[in-house]
C-alpha cells in the first residue's frame, strides 16, 4: 500500500492528537525544558484538542492538511504546542494538491515540514521536539527508498523515532539530571504512535475522538529534581492579525524583550510566545505591529513553584478584581485569573497586558468606555485541568456575580469537570475590589492554618456577609460616560462639584451610599461609617485601594491607623477593569468585621 485515502489520513492525524491528550499528566510530570513550570502536557492537549473539535474534513488531502493547521494555530498553548502548530503549517502548505495521500509526498513533505518548525524558533536548540521531528523525517527519507508500503514505512521509521526521543535525555543537562526525555519530544512520539496505530487498524473514521479521557498519573515529590530558577516569569502569547511587519521585523522586534521566542503563521495570522518580565511591553509592540486577536499570559513562577513544592491541599483560585499584594498571591500560591479589556479593537488582559495609565488616558479621550468581559472558558478549563494535576481541592472566589459573568464560567467548566475532579467550589464573593481582596487573604490563611476543605468553605460564606466596601469617587466623568448617571444629572452634579460615596448591596450590585460637596468632605464621611462599624463589630482586617492616588490612599492609611488602632491590611492600586467605572483619583476602603 503505497497510498492511504484523505479520510484515512485525516483521522489518523485526529487518533494522534487524542493519543497526546490521553498522556497530558505523563508529560507534565517530565517537563524540566525550556522552563520546568511542569505545563508541556496541558499546552499540548490544547492544542490537539482545538485540532479535535475544530478540523473540518474534505476531498482533498491538501485542504484537510490545512484545516488541521489552523486548528492547531489557533489553539497552539506553549513552546511545543507552538513549534507543533508550525511543523503542521509547513506539513499542509508544501503538501501538493491529491486526492490521496502517496508515501512519496508525505516523506517529501515532512522534510519541507521540520524546516518550518525550526524557522519559527528564534534559537533552536537541539535534544527537543525539533531534533526529533527532524531525525524521524530524515528516518523517513532513508526508509523510503527500500519500502513504498506505507504502515511499513512508518511502522519502522517509528522505532528511529522511539529512539531519537530516549537520546534526549543525553542531549540536554537539564533533562540528563533528572533521568527524564524532552516532553515535547515524547509528545510528538505519541502523535505519531496514534497515527500509526489509526492506519494499521483499517478502519477510516474514529468516533471515539471526543471522549478521551486522560491517563491517571501518581505525581512524585520534585523537591529533589535538579531544577534551576526561572529568568523570566511570564510565558506570553499572541494570536496578530493584518501585521504591518514581516516574520522577521517582528522577531528583531520582540527578542530584545525576553527569550524563548517563537513565531508561527503565515502572512494571514501569527501566533507569537515570548517568555518575558514585560508582558505590557511585549503587548504594546504586537499593538503597534497589527491587531492583536487573542493574548494569553502563564505565570511560570507560579507554575514551577507549586510544581517543586506545593504548599497546601487546596488551591486557591480568584479572579483579577480582586486587588490583592502580588507578593502574598506569591506566597500563598494564589492563581489570579485575568478578565478581558476591550480598548478599541484590542482585548487586553486586565493586570496583566495593561495598566491603568493606558486606561485612564482612552477614558478621557474616547466617547464610549473600555467595555471588560469574563475570561474566556478554555482559560479556565486549562486551568482546573493543570490544578487537578497537583491538589486534592480548588476553592474558586470570583467578583460578584451580579456584576461579571465570571462566576457563571468558573462554575460551568467545574460542573462539566466534575466527573473527573468534583471537588471544586465556586464562591460567589458579592463582593470587588479590595472587599474581593480582604475575602481571598482571609481564605489563604484559613487554608495556612490547615481548615479541612468543607470548614474553609462554610467560614469563608461567613465572613462576606461581614464584608463592606466604601469607594469615594474623585470624578464622576466616568459614572455619566457609562450611563450611571444621566447627562443632565450629571452636569448639574459637575457644575455644583458633588462627590458620590460608592458601596455593595448584600448581592453585590453598586448602590449610592452617600453624596458630599467636595472630595475631602466624602472622605470624612467614609471614615464615619467605619468609626460606627467599629463601634457595632470589632474590625479585623482592611485594606484602602486607590486609582492612580498614592498619596490620598497613604493619607487614609494614617487616619485609619490612628482610628482603629491598626495597620491596613494593605494599600494597592485597583485593576484596571475598576478603574474604569471608579474614574481617575478614587480611593476606597474595605473592611472585615468579626
Amino acid at each position: 500500500m503505497n497510498e492511504i485515502s484523505v479520510k484515512r489520513m485525516f483521522f489518523g492525524y485526529l487518533t494522534g492528537a487524542r493519543e497526546i491528550m490521553l498522556h497530558k499528566n505523563k508529560l507534565n510530570k517530565i517537563n524540566f525544558f525550556p522552563v520546568p513550570d511542569g505545563d508541556t502536557g496541558t499546552n499540548l492537549s490544547s492544542t490537539m484538542a482545538s485540532i479535535i473539535r475544530e478540523a473540518k474534513y474534505d476531498e482533498s488531502v491538501k485542504s484537510s492538511l490545512t484545516s488541521i493547521a489552523d486548528s492547531a494555530l489557533k489553539g497552539a498553548r506553549g513552546n511545543s504546542g507552538i513549534i507543533f502548530a508550525q511543523y503542521l503549517l509547513g506539513l499542509a502548505t508544501e503538501t501538493i494538491l491529491e486526492v490521496k495521500l502517496s508515501s512519496k509526498n508525505f516523506v517529501a513533505a515532512n522534510l519541507k515540514a521540520v524546516d518550518y518548525a525550526y524557522q519559527a524558533i528564534s534559537n533552536p536548540v537541539e535534544g527537543t521536539i525539533i531534533t526529533v521531528m527532524k531525525e524521524w523525517a530524515n528516518a523517513l527519507q532513508r526508509l523510503h527508498r527500500d519500502s513504498i508500503d506505507f504502515i511499513d514505512l512508518l511502522s519502522q521509521s517509528y522505532e528511529v523515532l522511539e529512539e531519537s526521543v530516549k537520546n534526549t535525555t543525553q542531549q540536554l543537562k537539564v533533562l540528563k539530571t533528572n533521568k527524564v526525555v524532552d516532553s515535547g519530544a515524547k509528545g510528538f512520539a505519541l502523535f505519531i504512535q496514534g497515527f500509526l496505530r489509526h492506519l494499521k487498524s483499517g478502519i477510516e473514521e474514529n468516533n471515539e475522538l471526543i471522549e478521551a479521557q486522560e491517563e491517571e498519573v501518581t505525581l512524585t515529590d520534585t523537591s529533589s529534581h535538579h531544577i534551576e530558577d526561572i529568568q523570566s516569569r511570564y510565558c506570553c502569547e499572541a494570536m496578530l492579525e493584518k501585521s504591518i511587519l514581516s516574520l522577521t521585523e517582528l522577531k528583531q522586534s520582540i527578542l530584545p524583550l525576553g527569550e524563548s521566542l517563537l513565531i508561527a503563521g503565515n502572512e494571514k495570522r501569527v501566533r507569537i510566545h515570548l517568555h518575558t518580565n514585560q508582558p505590557t511591553a511585549f503587548f504594546e509592540k504586537l499593538n503597534l505591529a497589527g491587531t492583536i486577536t487573542y493574548q494569553k499570559v502563564d505565570d511560570m513562577q507560579k507554575e514551577f513553584d507549586i510544581m517543586r513544592h506545593r504548599k497546601y491541599p487546596i488551591a486557591l483560585v480568584t479572579d483579577s478584581i480582586a486587588d490583592l499584594p502580588l507578593s502574598f498571591c506569591d506566597e500563598h500560591q494564589i492563581q489570579i485569573v485575568p478578565l478581558n479589556l476591550m480598548l478599541g479593537e484590542t482585548n487586553y488582559l486586565d493586570k496583566l497586558t495593561i495598566d491603568n495609565k493606558k486606561v485612564i488616558q482612552y477614558s478621557k479621550r474616547a466617547e464610549q468606555l473600555p467595555t471588560s468581559s469574563q475570561p474566556d472558558y478554555k482559560t479556565v478549563e486549562n486551568l482546573y485541568s493543570f490544578l487537578s494535576s497537583y491538589y486534592d481541592q480548588i476553592i474558586v472566589i470570583t467578583v460578584a456575580k451580579v456584576l461579571s459573568g465570571t462566576f457563571n464560567v468558573f462554575s460551568k467548566v467545574a460542573e462539566e469537570m466534575k466527573e473527573k475532579f468534583p471537588n471544586i467550589q465556586v464562591i460567589d464573593s458579592r463582593l470587588n475590589s479590595g472587599a474581593q481582596g480582604l475575602i481571598v487573604k482571609q481564605c489563604a490563611e484559613y487554608i495556612h492554618q490547615g481548615m479541612s476543605f468543607s470548614e474553609v468553605v462554610q467560614q469563608i460564606q461567613k465572613d462576606i456577609h461581614r464584608t463592606r466596601i466604601w469607594v469615594n469617587v474623585k470624578s464622576i466623568d466616568n459614572m455619566i460616560k457609562a450611563g450611571r448617571l444621566s447627562k443632565k444629572s450629571g452636569k448639574i452634579a459637575q457644575m455644583l462639584g458633588l462627590k458620590p460615596i460608592v458601596s455593595l448591596d448584600t448581592a453585590g450590585k453598586g448602590i449610592l451610599d452617600g453624596i458630599a460637596l467636595s472630595f475631602q468632605s466624602s472622605q470624612k464621611k467614609v471614615l464615619q461609617k467605619i468609626a460606627l462599624v467599629q463601634k457595632k463589630s470589632r474590625i479585623r482586617h482592611y485594606a484602602i485601594v486607590h486609582v492612580n492616588n498614592p498619596k490620598e490612599a497613604v493619607r487614609m492609611a494614617e487616619i485609619l491607623e490612628k482610628l482603629l488602632q491598626q495597620k491596613p491590611d494593605y494599600i494597592e492600586e485597583v485593576s484596571s477593569i475598576t478603574s474604569i467605572s471608579a474614574g481617575d483619583g478614587a480611593v476606597a476602603v474595605s473592611v472585615l468585621t468579626d
